[in-house]
C-alpha cells in the first residue's frame, strides 16, 4: 500500500525543483556564452580570435577569482543585514 507524501515533503520537493531549475538556467547561460565569447570580444576590440580567446580566459579567471573571494563576504553581510538589502545594494553598485 503506497504511503501518501506529506504536504511538507511536497513543498520541500517543489523548492528543490525550483532551485534545480535556476541552476540549470544559470549553467545554460554560461554554456551559451562561452563558445561565442571570443567572437564577441574580437568584434568589439578588433583583436584576432586567438587574442580574443586569451582576453576571454582572463575575464573568466577574474570572474571566478572575485566569486571565490567575495562570496563569503556577501554571505556574511546577508546573514547580518538580510538578503534583500544586500541584493539591492549589490544591484545598485552593479
Amino acid at each position: 500500500m503506497p504511503v501518501a507524501s506529506s504536504p511538507r515533503s511536497r513543498g520541500s520537493q517543489s523548492i528543490l525543483l525550483f532551485v534545480a531549475f535556476i541552476v540549470f538556467v544559470d549553467m545554460m547561460g554560461i554554456g551559451l556564452i562561452l563558445p561565442v565569447m571570443p567572437s564577441l570580444i574580437g568584434g568589439l576590440s578588433g583583436a584576432s580570435i586567438d587574442r580574443a580567446a586569451e582576453i576571454g580566459g582572463w575575464l573568466l579567471f577574474a570572474y571566478a577569482t572575485m566569486q571565490f573571494l567575495f562570496a563569503p563576504i556577501i554571505g556574511g553581510l546577508s546573514d547580518r543585514f538580510g538578503r534583500r538589502p544586500v541584493l539591492l545594494v549589490t544591484l545598485f553598485l552593479l
